[in-house]
């Protein structure tokens, strides 16, 4: 039976069944991704527009146009991880617009991406639009077109374009020694969702189902731009810590009992549900309870932004929800937890 949080939606009960793995668990490695570097190293060389691309990776390409405007671009798109397919349109535009937020942008309109075998009603892909159409309009945007094909696996996502002001671009890198991480949405969507445990799983799909805008904007109402901020999505907040860390040339400690867990989550670990991203955790402190160290490397779909900030901006962020997590310190570009 699907779990669903509309009450509106069409009711359909395959749409997970059709795929191998759902929202951000079917992210593809890091290899994978860097093997588009070299080429966009070689279009950054001949064009000095290029503010942002993947030499160093980020969470979307920035584009300079004219005085204090860039672009900033993305696209995200997965197989299906719930039945209902006003949650899978929600839940997939919140994960897509998610990056152009952890730039520091805004949205300006999206283009859908949509692929569904030919068993699937048009009712249920026309409400897939539909949910994710509202949703990127509820950030101020539009979706304005796209693109629709028939496959054997759904899936269905998009293609966000917003703006930036080029001297306001929030970076992967640039976490300081002595500032202070915090984390805007709890974990574990992953497990919840591999569980399909009905208790839990309303929850989860909130969560997923909640954009970063108003994290946005509360880091925009900062007195000074955050040091750095990144979305926790496909690769779990030590995966995307870890990418911060490199970048900064810093090591980021995590205090594992303090980062937020969503209700139903350690459960779930610790009676051995596992997603399809799982991968052994490297050694770590004994003292770190290993259910939890599943959740730290849970893969999120539509997850909060992880922000490395001055001490001084603390008490602002936790007032608009965020939580302490950890702190950045001298060290080699890497994640230690505590």
């Amino acid at each position: 039976m699907a779990v669903s949080s509309s009450a509106e939606s069409t009711p359909y009960a395959g749409l997970r069944a059709l795929a191998g793995c759902g929202g951000c668990a079917a992210k593809a490695p890091p290899e994978v991704v860097s093997m588009l570097a070299g080429l966009a190293a070689a279009a950054g060389a001949k064009d000095s527009a290029v503010i942002v691309g993947l030499t160093p990776a980020d969470d979307a390409v920035v584009y300079q146009l004219e005085g204090d405007r860039a672009l900033v671009a993305t696209v995200d798109f997965f197989p299906p991880l719930v039945d209902d397919p006003t949650d899978y349109g929600t839940i997939a535009a919140a994960n897509a617009v998610s990056d152009i937020y952890a730039m520091g942008g805004t949205v300006a309109f999206a283009l859908a991406i949509s692929g569904f075998p030919a068993s699937v009603p048009t009712a249920v892909i026309a409400e897939v639009n539909r949910a994710a159409a509202k949703l990127v309009g509820n950030c101020g945007g539009a979706v304005l077109g796209g693109h629709s094909v028939r496959c054997a696996e759904p899936v269905f996502g998009l293609c966000v374009l917003g703006f930036v002001n080029p001297q306001r671009i929030w970076r992967k890198g640039g976490a300081r020694v002595g500032d202070v991480l915090l984390l805007s949405k709890p974990l574990g969507t992953g497990l919840l969702l591999s569980s399909q445990d009905v208790e839990w799983l309303p929850g989860a799909i909130s969560s997923m189902s909640e954009t970063n805008q108003a994290a946005a904007q509360a880091l925009h109402a900062l007195p000074a731009s955050p040091h750095a901020v990144t979305d926790i999505t496909g690769f779990g907040l030590l995966g995307h810590a870890e990418e911060m860390a490199q970048q900064s040339n810093a090591m980021l400690q995590i205090e594992a009992a303090a980062v937020p867990v969503l209700p139903g989550a350690l459960q779930v670990a610790v009676a051995g549900v596992r997603t399809s991203a799982h991968r052994a955790c490297p050694v770590f402190p004994a003292s770190v309870e290993a259910a939890l160290l599943v959740v730290l490397q849970d893969p999120q779909t539509s997850g909060g932004l992880l922000v490395s900030v001055p001490a001084t901006a603390v008490p602002q962020l936790q007032a608009a929800g965020f939580t302490v997590i950890g702190r950045v310190t001298a060290g080699p570009g890497c994640v230690e937890i505590l």
